[in-house]
């Protein structure tokens, strides 16, 4: 073979194999209206402050792991967001750097915990002894690393759980909304 066919056999394998080999890095869509997608750290800080819990998943557009968990995390949202109680963001790490580096991402997907808008750990039954699951000093999980659907929906399992009960003992003690 001559030199031309060669380097016109590198060119189309370079651009037909690069998207198997080093998977998409179109943005990832959402399918959720119920996830915020956060591009700049002020966006993230005004929903902290306006929410008692949210669940971030900081993320990369060409990492597969999170292509694979973006649905799970979208259905959580629809069904256990909740305006003011608990709210789940979308943080891309490529775009939005120096909120990954205000709470140390360094793998992707990494979903963090927030309560009362700093990170902050949930008691969840079930997921003893998983690698992917962080905890804080007092045995709460404060993040999962990677795509673990089992740890995630037990964690936001329990978060929804605690927003619930907390609603519903304010108002049976009389602390609801006034009609």
């Amino acid at each position: 073979m001559d030199t031309i066919h060669i380097i016109i056999l590198a060119f189309f394998a370079f651009f037909f194999l690069r998207p198997l080999i080093f998977g998409s890095a179109s943005p990832i869509p959402e399918t959720s209206g119920h996830v915020y997608k956060v591009t700049k750290a002020e966006e993230l800080d005004a929903l902290l402050s306006s929410t008692s819990s949210v669940v971030v998943d900081f993320y990369a557009d060409w990492c597969p792991p999170c292509r694979a968990i973006a649905p799970v995390f979208s259905k959580l949202a629809d069904k256990h967001a909740s305006e003011g109680r608990l709210a789940f963001a979308k943080v891309n790490v490529d775009d939005v750097k120096n909120v990954a580096g205000r709470y140390s991402v360094s793998a992707m997907p990494t979903f963090v915990f927030f309560r009362d808008g700093v990170p902050g750990g949930v008691a969840v039954d079930g997921i003893q002894g998983r690698q992917s699951v962080s905890r804080t000093g007092d045995g709460l999980v404060d993040r999962i690393l990677g795509a673990d659907r089992v740890a995630l929906e037990a964690a936001v399992q329990a978060l929804a759980g605690k927003g619930e009960a907390a609603a519903g003992s304010k108002e049976s003690s009389g602390g609801g909304k006034a009609e």
